[in-house]
Parts: C-alpha cells; structure tokens; sequence
C-alpha cells in the first residue's frame, strides 16, 4: 500500500515516516526543498522524495494533480493551511483514494468553556490560523458525511521533541524562560499563571497517524485530539520545570499590561495567543476508537527538548 506524506521532512514527519516503513507501506514524502529529517533513520533510504512547491502549484491549480498521479492509496497532509488548498486536493483525490489524513489543530476551539474540551463541542476560532483550520476542518468532515470522501482529521496540540524548542511557562518560544529556571532565577509569569498549554510529543502525533490508518473503519469521518494524557498550567508548568534542576520556583505575578512590558513585542504576543486559547483537550475518544496511547506526559516531552537544547548550546546555564 503507498502512503503520500505531504511536508513528511518535519517533526512528525520524522517519526511517522520510519513507522510507516516498518510496517511495510511504500512511503512518499512531497517536501519544497531537500529537507532531511530531524532525526536520522535507515527507513528513510527506502523513502521516495517528491519536491513540490506546494504554495505555487495551488495558485496553479496543479498540486492536486501532482499528488494524484502519485497513485496513492492513502494520503497525509501535514502542511494545509487554507480550505482553498484542501478544496483542491480534495476534488482531485475524491474516488482515488482509500484514506485521507489532515493535520488539524486544537486551536479551533478557540477560547475554552468546558475543559477538557472535547470533539463534540462547538467550536469559536479567532486568529486567522484557527478560522482557516476550522473551515478546513468544516469542508472536510461535510465531504466525508455527505460524499464519502475518506477524511480523518487530527487535531495536534504544541508539538515538542528533540530539536524543537518548546513553548516554555511564559506561553512563549524563548528558550532563556527555561535558563531562567535552570539559573534560580525569579521568572515572572502573566496574571495568576493558571493559563493552560496543551504539548504532544512529534512521536506521539506520528504514532496517532498510523492508528488512524489501521483503524480505518473507526477513523474515517471523524475527528480526534492528539495532545498528551493532560495539560499544564503555566505556574504549575514552571514549577516542574524549576525542580528538573533542583530549584524551587521563584515566580512572580503581573498582570497582563504590567507583563507585556518585561518582555518583547514577539514574545508578548506568542504568550497572548496561548493564554487567550488556553487548550486543555480530552484524547478519550481517540483512545476509545483508534488506541491512542502517548508515551509522553507533556513534562516528559518537554524535559526531553530542554535537554537536547542544553546539549547542543540553545540553552546555557
């Protein structure tokens, strides 16, 4: 069976694509550039690699085509932004395809109201990253229930591993949060610090794929949370990340305009898109229909990532 992986040379990709090729399917990565994957892997010797500049040829109206005549039997796409692109996959790949597989996100949710949310809830996206994956998700799951286009959709949380640097307690991407910690240092967080992160492990996210696949009857149509057992609040998150190097937090709190001023203009508004979303996802339907099970707690995911950031200089003490 061939599996098409559309943008397979990132971190999911990394994992998935090494499982897929254990489990004997004939794998091909579409990638824009040469790209190699985070982590080396003999698998990737057997891995067809397809360059595509995925963005042009949508405005061409030819990567649909490009995928097609492929001849897959199942199809991943990790890289959908706009429902226009899936649109035209979409109408390309109907009736060709056995399975087809989008990388969504929990950010659909958009703020949260009764957590942890699950698949079934209505969902208010703000952000234009939300509202296009919402109406990606829309478009597909209205093909699969009224055409029976063979979609799944997972909804992936904040992705973290080694070589990824991950959304540390300040609901930001500086990895100097995580020195702060690893110094003693006092770090000062926004409001109370009760804000919710939600991680997942790439290799989590990649094993959630290929369930999906091997449960094809109980995938298909539906829609999944892909994060870990649980998720963190930014105090609580802080705290654990402090005793990973024998220190006790020292935390402040500000409140949010007073906040804003400590940092930069980037790293104020990445913690204001985390903390206005807030994500805390149940993955129980997905462990109920598709045997979904992380391996990685989102402390364990991210501890991982400090230390491969510790190791290769990212984050000094």
């Amino acid at each position: 069976m061939r599996v098409v992986i559309i943008g397979g040379a990132g971190h999911i990709g990394t994992y998935l694509v090494p499982m897929l090729v254990e489990k004997g399917y004939k794998v091909t990565n579409i990638t824009r550039g040469n790209s190699k994957p985070y982590l080396p892997h003999a698998a990737w010797n057997d891995v067809e690699q397809v360059v595509a500049d995925r963005e042009a040829e949508d405005q061409a109206g030819t990567f649909g085509r490009r995928v097609r005549d492929l001849k897959p039997d199942v199809v991943i796409d990790l890289i959908c932004f706009t429902e226009a692109s899936a649109r035209q996959i979409v109408e390309t790949l109907h009736g060709e395809v056995l399975h087809f597989l989008h990388c969504g996100t929990i950010w659909v949710h958009g703020h949260s109201t009764q957590v942890p949310a699950t698949e079934d809830q209505p969902c208010y996206p703000f952000g234009e990253y939300g509202i296009q994956k919402a109406a990606i998700e829309a478009y597909l799951l209205k093909e699969a229930r009224q055409n029976g286009f063979p979609a799944t959709i997972l909804r992936v949380g904040h992705i973290v591993g080694p070589g990824y640097n991950p959304l540390n307690p300040a609901g930001n991407f500086n990895p100097q949060v995580f020195a702060c910690l690893a110094r003693g240092e006092e770090l000062a967080l926004p409001n109370l610090g009760l804000e919710t992160v939600h991680h997942v492990h790439a290799e989590d996210v990649a094993q959630a794929f290929l369930q999906a696949i091997t449960h094809w009857s109980t995938s298909v149509g539906a829609t999944f949370h892909t994060v870990s057992p649980a998720a963190l609040t930014l105090r609580g998150y802080a705290e654990a990340a402090a005793r990973w190097f024998g220190y006790e937090a020292k935390l402040k709190f500000l409140s949010w305009q007073e906040w804003r001023t400590t940092v930069s203009e980037a790293d104020a508004d990445a913690t204001w898109d985390h903390i206005a979303h807030s994500p805390n996802a149940s993955i129980s339907k997905a462990q109920r229909l598709i045997n979904y099970q992380p391996r990685y707690t989102s402390l364990r995911a991210v501890h991982e990532a400090v230390q491969w950031l510790m190791h290769n200089g990212v984050i000094t003490i």
